[in-house]
């Protein structure tokens, strides 16, 4: 089966990758994947501790009277407003965590010099497990103040809602899994921690519908949450499909690295498709089942019963 995302009908076509003195195609260079070893990013670190000391900072600094209210109307919209909770605080952080350890050490050794599957496995922890705990982890009255301006609000609560969160996840997963693209993320690293912070970015809009804290821009209803989470299976199973059943290589990048486990880069391609198939489309239909006992709970069809102020909210 041919990809129509591939560029080249080659297994030998070329991406924008470095070459060495007989012109073989070569990733960034690799480190020895040796035990008890761990590489560590800067940039990921300096952005974590950025992320995490702006986080306490607004914690300590506490809501203000004007976070209390809706930023167009200054009805009062939160019931609970505060100082993080616990929960919050060990939601947001563990987030974090997670991203330091997917982003640093053998993980990140695997999928940026060794295996598409492994990168597969990073890119889904990147943006199944990582957006929600964040978003989850965030007081509503935290972000508020960026609402404030017209025109922001406006275009946000245009891209928040499920079209737009839809269209813009998808779209940015299809665009990054073009072999040139993924190819050009995997020769320059500049580019490749940029597709990670687009996957990111994408993924927070894809997570909100169902997780949002902001009353004002809020999540769907819950059957609209359940059919939401069906329906973002179906482009991530169809861009699975064409990468799993390809019938060439598609990031040539990957034939050159070290062989592990005695896998052929054809079978690594095969197992990274099926990986970003099947426990892609297995973790929505967990959403899905979450949902649906929230939904039983509530026993309500209604939009504001979804919100994050309401009884059956709180449990989420």
């Amino acid at each position: 089966m041919r990809c129509p995302f591939d560029g080249s009908n080659s297994e030998h076509s070329t991406p924008n990758t470095h070459t060495d003195e007989k012109g073989m195609l070569l990733l960034h260079t690799a480190p020895n994947l040796t035990a008890g070893g761990f590489t560590l990013h800067l940039s990921t670190v300096i952005g974590l501790i950025a992320l995490g000391g702006a986080y306490l900072w607004r914690a300590h600094r506490g809501p203000s009277r004007l976070d209390a209210t809706a930023n167009q109307t200054g009805e009062k919209i939160d019931a609970n407003i505060g100082t993080p909770t616990s929960g919050q605080r060990a939601s947001f952080f563990v987030a974090l965590a997670i991203i330091f350890l997917t982003l640093n050490g053998p993980l990140h050794d695997l999928s940026d010099y060794y295996l598409f599957s492994a990168h597969m496995i990073q890119h889904l922890v990147l943006t199944l497990i990582v957006p929600p705990l964040l978003l989850l982890g965030t007081p509503g009255w935290m972000l508020r103040p960026l609402l404030r301006n017209k025109s922001v609000f406006r275009l946000a609560k245009l891209l928040t809602g499920t079209t737009g969160c839809f269209l813009i996840f998808n779209g940015v997963l299809a665009f990054w899994h073009l072999p040139p693209m993924y190819n050009l993320a995997l020769a320059n690293h500049p580019i490749h921690i940029f597709q990670h912070l687009m996957f990111l970015a994408a993924a927070v809009f894809m997570w909100w519908p169902i997780t949002s804290q902001l009353p004002e821009l809020p999540r769907a209803s819950y059957p609209a949450q359940m059919m939401y989470c069906f329906l973002l299976t179906v482009p991530m199973g169809i861009i699975a499909i064409f990468v799993s059943m390809a019938e060439d290589l598609l990031y040539p990048a990957y034939a050159v690295a070290p062989r592990i486990w005695q896998m052929s880069p054809m079978q690594d391609q095969q197992y990274g498709g099926l990986i970003m198939w099947i426990p892609g489309a297995l973790f929505f239909y967990g959403v899905m089942s979450v949902v649906f006992f929230q939904w039983q709970r509530r026993d309500a069809d209604d939009e504001g019963s979804a919100q994050v102020g309401s009884v059956a909210a709180r449990t989420v």
